[in-house]
């Protein structure tokens, strides 16, 4: 039998084709992929590559779908379960692994990478996959292209897991993209009791808004950093979390966070970024926390799934566009022109 595919067969160049279904075994199971989202490592992917993405290769892994065949040894998930499967996959068997922090693992095995992805019809969970990694059925509560974003926000959990957000904490979080926004109902969740939401483009502004923040900082128009502290009595945030990759907000976040406070460089930067600049004594004389964050591990994606379930975090107003697989170009050019928030691709349509 076969299946559509988007193919990866070199730097810009993914070509919709028929390819045959993945070959299954006792170990494994098939995945009908009913959504699977445009994530910016996969733009990354397209245009400048990555060292665990050898071509012809499909990425894509913020994904939800229907298992359609089980092996007889699979116990994991059943003909018919709605599963929702995340990214980073443990090894299982180093020290890293062994301990719940698969994401540091050396190997650094991923859905989408070195382990085919879901920009297609049907997904092959592995062996690994299944014994390690993040894959949590959901009930029909929940849709598909809802459950798909499990992925994103599981790895938002992690952030603001290691900035040590709490109860009566104020945080303020820069870049209100689809992480940032995911940001505000979870820092809710986690007991912050102010939410500062900061971001530079006036139509993610306006998006963001239906989180229902604080306050808003249009980071184009105002200072920042005074916004900020005369926002928390002129003690700044407890925790400041960078959702925008930029050397700047990453500077900021620092000269703004409180003293004795956590600062989350989130967003990753590009390898051209100039380094950071800043007055290391700033972080000294503050006795601040500066923390960085990366992926996740399966324990986030399930919390990340019960919380949809559950109407806790909200993702339906991030999800703006909607593609049939064989508009995946036109779907990366919307996700890279930033129009909107999510771009979901449909590869059952």
């Amino acid at each position: 039998m076969m299946m559509q595919a988007a193919i990866l067969e070199a730097l810009d160049s993914l070509v919709v084709q028929e390819v045959p279904l993945p070959q299954m075994d006792d170990d494994s199971a098939l995945l009908r992929v009913e959504a699977v989202c445009i994530c910016g490592s996969d733009i990354r992917i397209l245009h400048h590559g990555n060292p665990r993405v050898v071509p012809p290769a499909i990425i894509g892994h913020e994904t939800a779908g229907v298992v359609v065949q089980a092996g007889k040894n699979v116990r994991r998930v059943k003909e018919g379960d709605r599963v929702a499967v995340g990214a980073d996959v443990p090894c299982g068997q180093c020290h890293w692994c062994r301990n719940g922090l698969g994401n540091n693992c050396a190997i650094n095995y991923a859905v989408g990478y070195q382990i085919p992805g879901s920009f297609a019809q049907y997904m092959k969970l592995t062996r690994l996959l299944l014994e390690e990694g993040p894959v949590t059925k959901f009930s029909s509560t929940l849709s598909f292209e809802e459950a798909a974003l499990a992925e994103p926000l599981a790895c938002a959990i992690n952030g603001l897991e290691l900035a040590h957000l709490s109860l009566g904490k104020s945080v303020a979080i820069i870049g209100l993209g689809p992480i940032g926004c995911m940001m505000i109902d979870l820092a809710r969740r986690m007991g912050a009791t102010m939410v500062i939401g900061i971001q530079r483009s006036r139509l993610r502004l306006d998006i963001a808004r239906e989180y229902q923040a604080d306050a808003y900082i249009a980071s184009e128009e105002q200072d920042v950093i005074a916004r900020c502290r005369e926002l928390t009595a002129g003690e700044g945030p407890d925790v400041v979390i960078t959702a925008a990759g930029s050397v700047e907000t990453h500077r900021q976040a620092i000269e703004m966070v409180a003293h004795r406070g956590y600062v989350n460089l989130f967003g990753g930067l590009p390898k051209n970024a100039p380094p950071l600049n800043i007055l290391s004594n700033m972080i000294h004389y503050k006795e601040c926390f500066v923390t960085g964050s990366h992926g996740c591990v399966p324990r986030h994606h399930e919390m990340a799934v019960r919380l949809l379930e559950q109407g806790l975090v909200r993702v339906k107003p991030l999800i703006t566009h909607h593609f049939p697989l064989n508009k995946i170009h036109e779907a990366f050019a919307t996700a890279e022109g930033r129009t909107g928030m999510k771009v979901v691709l449909h590869p059952q349509a």
